[in-house]
Order: C-alpha cells, then sequence, then structure tokens
C-alpha cells in the first residue's frame, strides 16, 4: 500500500506545473482593449456626424428668467427628442441628445426645461403640437404610457420630446392641460 503511494506522490513531483505564456495573454488583453477604445471612438464619430447632419436646426429658445406662474410642474428625466412621428430617429444638435435628469413648469411661456448639467430650453407655446404617452423613444422603451412625449415644430423641424415624471400619475394631467392648450391656441398664427 505504502508502494502505490509512493509511486503516486512520485509521478506528482515528475509532472511539471504548466508555464503560463504571459505575453500571450497580455497581447489579447492589450488587444481586446484597443478594440473596446476603437468602437467606442466609432460610436463617439457616429454621434458628432449625426450632429453635424442636423447643423440646420437653429438654437434652442432660452428659458426666460420671468416665466410666468406655472401651472404645472414635473419632476423627472428627459429622455431624449427625435424627428416627430420617428422614435429612432435621435436628435441630438444642440444637446437634444443628451439624458439628463429634468425639472418640466408649464407656463403661458410655453414648457421651461432645466436640466442640470445640460442645456435648458424653452418649448414655447406658440411651437406645441401635440402631447401623448407612449412607451418609447430612441433607446428608451418603457410599459405603455410610460413616457409623456410632447411633439412641437422648431425650425420648421416637428420633434417629439420625451420626459418621464418620478410621479407617473402626473403624466395624463401633463397631456390634458397641454392638449387643451394647443386646441384654444389653434386659431392663432403659427
Amino acid at each position: 500500500m505504502t508502494h502505490h503511494i509512493a509511486s503516486a506522490a512520485l509521478a506528482a513531483e515528475q509532472k511539471s506545473a504548466e508555464v503560463t505564456d504571459w505575453a500571450g495573454r497580455i497581447g489579447w488583453v492589450v488587444g481586446l482593449l484597443l478594440f473596446v477604445a476603437f468602437v467606442y471612438w466609432l460610436m463617439r464619430q457616429g454621434w458628432k456626424w449625426r450632429g453635424s447632419l442636423q447643423s440646420d436646426l437653429p438654437a434652442l429658445p432660452e428659458v426666460p428668467q420671468a416665466p410666468g406662474e406655472a401651472k404645472l410642474t414635473l419632476d423627472g428625466r428627459y429622455h431624449g427628442s427625435t424627428t416627430a412621428g420617428q422614435w429612432l430617429d435621435r436628435i441630438v444638435a444642440h444637446g437634444l441628445g443628451t439624458r439628463s435628469r429634468a425639472e418640466l413648469t408649464l407656463t403661458e411661456a410655453g414648457i421651461s426645461v432645466v436640466r442640470p448639467g445640460a442645456n435648458d430650453f424653452l418649448i414655447p407655446a406658440a411651437a406645441l403640437r401635440e402631447a401623448r404617452l407612449d412607451k418609447g423613444i430612441a433607446g428608451k422603451v418603457l410599459a405603455e404610457g410610460g413616457l409623456l412625449i410632447v411633439t412641437w415644430e422648431h425650425g420648421g423641424t416637428l420633434l417629439d420630446s420625451g420626459f418621464r415624471s418620478d410621479r407617473a400619475a402626473e403624466h395624463t394631467a401633463w397631456v390634458e392641460t397641454l392638449n387643451s392648450m394647443i386646441n384654444t391656441t389653434e386659431g392663432i398664427a403659427r
């Protein structure tokens, strides 16, 4: 019995440990990191290219210093803007493609969109075309009715901007109020 144990121990000693090819592993890791960096660079270039294609879009209206009395407010997230009716055609010009926290305030002047860390802008009341609940916009898909979509005109282009309130129950009040505002101003020349 001792003979079997001794021969097993001898056989284990004779087998050498596998040698790790560190140069090969480091080469693969560096190659993978370079590939990831290249893909990231391509994505960034695509974002810039899309922005240059949309350069004909005029600068966004600024939020007025004294916008007036607030009809509604909403704290939540801005998920982006797209060409109206084309929920995957993201608009990136003038920072409209930047997702961020957002504070919306509806006044007679329109919708003030204040975004910490991103460009604030105003959706003028005269530019409003429609408000609805939807489930998705440019890379963000939620449950049916999870997004407040505001359709508005800017520089001759109809845009859909998507917002999600921290309190989803607020969406319905926004849709009703905005559509009521739009319907009462339809007689005004746009």
